[in-house]
C-alpha cells in the first residue's frame, strides 16, 4: 500500500518550515562570513564532476533536515525499487529501467524473473554493426552509392536526446558524415534539413517507440516521398530507412524490413532513451567505443546514486537543493547555463527531462497536491545568455536559481579564449550571490542619480558544476546526474516521474482538428464544433489557407 500522506504534512517538512523562518533573512554573503570554510564543506567530487553548492541560501543544518525529509519519504527504498526493476511507473504498470541499458557486460538485471542483459547486449551489438558499416563506408544505398547522410527523425526524447548528444560530442564525430535531425511537423524543418542532400546517399533513422507518433510518422512519410521522387522504386525504402521502435507491425506496414528495426523496450521512457537504440545516430557519429564511454559514464553516476549515503550523494543533493529552493524559498524558475558551445542543446534536453517528468498535479495515489512541484527550466549557453536574459537574473523582480556548467580544459587549444569564458562563468555566479550595494556604488563614486539603477541585490542562489573536460564519459555522468536529481525530487513529492498524461490531451484534440481541417476544404467549420475562439481561428485559417 502506497503511503497516502502528502509530503508537506510530514514532520521533516514542518521542521524545514521552522528552520526556514529562522534563516530566511540570512544572505549568501553573510553565510560565507559565518563559515570561512563554507566552500570546502559544500562541495563534492564524483567521477569527473565537481559540484559546488555553497552559493545557495542554506546551511549544513538545512542539508541535514533535507536528508531527514528524504529518509522520511523513503527515498533510499525508492531508489532501490527503480534499480531492481519494480514497476514504479504506477499509472502505466511499467518499470523504469533505463539504468539497465548502461550496465557493464557480466552484470544482470531482472524484470518479471527474466534477465534483460542478453537482449540489451544484443541490441548494442546490432547498433555497433550498423555503425561500423556506415563509418567504414560499407553501407550503400539502393543505387550503390555510399551512405553519407544520417537523418534522425523523432520528437521529444527521440529527438532532444540524439541532437543534444551529437552536438555535445561533435568534436569527436566523423566529419566525413553529415548528420541532420528532424522533429517538427512543420514541413519547413524537413525541407531545410534535406534540401542540400542527395537521396542516394541518405539514411533515415525513424525513432518512435509506438510507431504511431503523429509528428514522427508524418515526417517519415515525407522522407519516403522525398526518397522515391528520385529513386522511384518502392523497394529502395528498405536500404534507406532504419526503425527504432517496439512496434514490429507498424514498422513493417510502413515498408521497413524488420531486419532493419532496432528494439526500444516499454520500460525505457523517451526522455531516458539516449542510451538505447535511440542513440544510434550518436554512435554512428562518434563510433561504438566512444558511445560505450558515454554509457560507462552514466553507469558510474548510477552506481554512485545507488550506493553512496544521501548526504554525500551528488544527484540526491542536487535534487534536495531544488526542493529547498522551490518549496521553501518559493523560487519557481531554474536557468541552466552551460559555459560550453557544445552543450547549447543541453538546456532544452533538461526542459523535457525535468518538466515532463515532474510537471504533475497529483501524487502516485491520484491525490491532489497542495504544494508546487516542478519549476520552469530554461537556459542558453554562456556567454550568449549574458547579453540577453542576465539582466533579468540580476535585477528582475522574480528570483531564479541557476545551474552553471563548465569545463576546466577546452577541447580546442585556445586557452586564452577559454580563460575568458570561464572567468565569465565564475564572475556571474559570484555577482548573483553577492550583488552590489548602494554603499559600494557610492564608494566607487557612481553619480547619485544612477546609484539605485545599478544596485544588484545579490542573494540569488546557484550551483556550479565543473568537469575536467568534455568527453563522452563526463557527458554521461552529467546526463545521469540530472536524471537522478529529477527522480529524487519526484520521489520526495511522491509523484510518478515516468508518465506524461498531460502530453496526450492536446495530441488527441489535434488529431480530431486535423481531420476537421482536411474536411473543411470547401465548407465552413460547423458552429457545433469547439468554442467560439477556436472555431473562429479555424475559420480564419481555412479562409486564408489557399489565398
Amino acid at each position: 500500500m502506497l503511503n497516502q500522506r502528502l509530503v508537506n504534512r510530514r514532520s521533516a517538512w514542518r521542521a524545514l518550515r521552522t528552520h526556514y523562518r529562522k534563516i530566511e533573512r540570512s544572505t549568501i554573503s553573510q553565510l560565507f562570513s559565518d563559515d570561512p570554510q563554507r566552500a570546502e564543506h559544500m562541495s563534492l567530487t564524483q567521477g569527473d564532476l565537481y559540484l559546488d553548492y555553497s552559493k545557495n541560501r542554506l546551511t549544513m543544518e538545512t542539508i541535514d533536515l533535507l536528508v531527514e525529509l528524504a529518509k522520511e519519504c523513503g527515498l533510499p527504498e525508492k531508489i532501490r525499487a527503480m534499480f531492481e526493476g519494480k514497476k514504479i511507473n504506477h499509472s502505466e504498470h511499467r518499470a523504469a529501467l533505463h539504468t539497465a541499458l548502461r550496465l557493464p557486460i557480466g552484470e544482470s538485471v531482472y524484470l518479471d524473473q527474466k534477465n534483460l542483459m542478453p537482449e540489451i547486449q544484443q541490441g548494442l551489438m546490432q547498433m555497433r554493426l550498423l555503425s561500423d558499416q556506415i563509418r567504414g563506408g560499407r553501407m550503400a544505398g539502393y543505387t550503390g552509392r555510399k551512405i553519407k547522410n544520417i537523418i534522425n527523425i523523432g520528437i521529444g526524447g527521440s529527438d532532444l536526446g540524439p541532437v543534444m548528444a551529437f552536438e555535445a560530442l561533435r568534436f569527436y564525430s566523423d566529419r566525413a558524415l553529415c548528420f541532420r535531425f528532424i522533429s517538427n511537423v512543420d514541413s519547413s524543418d524537413f525541407i531545410e534539413a534535406t534540401r542540400d542532400l542527395n537521396p542516394e546517399e541518405s539514411l533515415f533513422i525513424v525513432c518512435s517507440k509506438s510507431f504511431t507518433t503523429t509528428e514522427t510518422l508524418s515526417n517519415a512519410l515525407l522522407a519516403k516521398s522525398w526518397l522515391l521522387e528520385k529513386l522511384t522504386h518502392p523497394e529502395a525504402v528498405g536500404q534507406h530507412f532504419i526503425a527504432v521502435s517496439g512496434n514490429e507491425h507498424g514498422v513493417a506496414e510502413f515498408g521497413i524490413d524488420i531486419s532493419k528495426m532496432l528494439i526500444v523496450w516499454d520500460w525505457v521512457g523517451g526522455r531516458y532513451s539516449i542510451d538505447s537504440a535511440v542513440g544510434l545516430s550518436t554512435m554512428i557519429a562518434i563510433g561504438a567505443e566512444r558511445f560505450y564511454e558515454l554509457l560507462y559514464g552514466m553507469h558510474e553516476m548510477d552506481d554512485h546514486f545507488l550506493h553512496v549515503a544521501l548526504k554525500q550523494n551528488m544527484p540526491v543533493l542536487l535534487g534536495l537543493i531544488a526542493i529547498w529552493n522551490n518549496n521553501f524559498l518559493k523560487i519557481n524558475s531554474v536557468a541552466v547555463i552551460p559555459y560550453s558551445h557544445y552543450l547549447r542543446r543541453f538546456p532544452a534536453y533538461l526542459q523535457q527531462l525535468t518538466m515532463e517528468s515532474n510537471g504533475k498535479h497529483v501524487d502516485v495515489n491520484g491525490k491532489a497536491l497542495t504544494f508546487n512541484t516542478c519549476p520552469v527550466y530554461w537556459g542558453e549557453p554562456g556567454t550568449n545568455g549574458q547579453h540577453s536574459f542576465y539582466q533579468f537574473l540580476h535585477q528582475g523582480t522574480a528570483l531564479v536559481a541557476s545551474d552553471f556548467i563548465g569545463f576546466c580544459k577546452p577541447l580546442h587549444e585556445q586557452i586564452t579564449q577559454h580563460n575568458i569564458l570561464m572567468a565569465n562563468c565564475f564572475a556571474q555566479a559570484e555577482a548573483l550571490a553577492y550583488g552590489q550595494s548602494a554603499e559600494q556604488l557610492r564608494h566607487a563614486q557612481v553619480p547619485a542619480d544612477l546609484v539605485l539603477h545599478q544596485v544588484c541585490s545579490g542573494n540569488r542562489p546557484s550551483n556550479t558544476i565543473l568537469a575536467k573536460t568534455l568527453t563522452p564519459g563526463s557527458l554521461g555522468q552529467l546526463i545521469a546526474l540530472y536524471e537522478h536529481s529529477v527522480f529524487t525530487q519526484g520521489a520526495i513529492w511522491n509523484i510518478n516521474s515516468f508518465d506524461q498524461w498531460g502530453v496526450e490531451l492536446g495530441k488527441q484534440m489535434a488529431k480530431e482538428m486535423t481531420q476537421e481541417l482536411q474536411e473543411s476544404l470547401n465548407q465552413a467549420i460547423p458552429d457545433s464544433l469547439h468554442n467560439g475562439s477556436t472555431r473562429k481561428l479555424m475559420q480564419y485559417y481555412c479562409a486564408h489557407r489557399d489565398s
